[in-house]
């Protein structure tokens, strides 16, 4: 017996119906999916303090599931005292069963921990359907240990659609039960 993610199931067996209904689809292919989740952080103060930017691997790898890398510097900037090849941040891509698992534990687990939550801001979109998602902190994961963690951190988060609009991004989004604020 073989594991299927929920999100997944219901996105065969709900979303494809609901969607096509919607906007009248001739082809189950036409509708649009979630490719890739990415989630990438920023770590400024990695100039001075390598460790900083291994301790940001290890407690994104362990919120995706799934091994992160680090990024580097393209350029010198010498206002930030950085060189060419610097790590300054890291980055991890899900797609499948992992992305379809994190979208579940982000939407049902992590979003309601987070302080002062009333929805998200629907404004995210970036034209094309996909959505980019900012977060201030990185302990409304579960998967994080408040008293192990050095220093509060945040993330970006990019949902990559196969959608043409961001109307189509939108429902495809709210169908999976993203919290959307509504105006």
């Amino acid at each position: 017996m073989s594991y299927t993610p929920r999100l997944k199931e219901k996105y065969a067996q709900e979303i494809i119906p609901a969607l096509t209904e919607k906007f009248g689809y001739k082809t189950v292919m036409r509708v649009p999916k979630l490719t890739k989740i990415v989630l990438s952080q920023g770590v400024g103060d990695a100039v001075a303090d390598k460790k900083l930017v291994d301790n940001a691997v290890v407690e994104l790898s362990r919120i995706a599931g799934q091994k992160a890398v680090a990024t580097i510097s393209k350029k010198d900037i010498s206002n930030f005292k950085l060189r060419k090849g610097m790590p300054v941040g890291t980055k991890v891509t899900l797609r499948g069963d992992k992305m379809f698992d994190f979208l579940d534990r982000f939407i049902s687990v992590a979003l309601p921990r987070t302080r002062d939550f009333r929805g998200i801001n629907p404004k995210g979109f970036d034209g094309r359907g996909n959505y980019n998602l900012g977060i201030k902190e990185h302990i409304i994961f579960p998967e994080i240990d408040i008293d192990k963690v050095s220093r509060m951190m945040g993330m970006d988060i990019t949902f990559v659609t196969t959608a043409d609009s961001d109307e189509e991004g939108k429902a495809l989004l709210d169908a999976f039960g993203f919290p959307f604020i509504k105006k």
